[in-house]
């Protein structure tokens, strides 16, 4: 799943992603920019 990181202004592939729900009950999923490491968000329904 491709998502924004906001370090390298680019849109590139999540590594180590898990599915999670944030504080207001929203779906999200969550993982690290593989290239600097930074923790990325994408909000919505995993397609995975």
């Amino acid at each position: 799943m491709q998502a924004y990181c906001m370090k390298c202004r680019a849109k590139r592939k999540m590594n180590s992603t898990k599915s999670i729900v944030m504080k207001n009950g929203t779906p999200a999923t969550q993982g690290v920019c593989p290239v600097c490491g930074t923790k990325m968000f994408r909000i919505g329904k995993s397609k995975s």
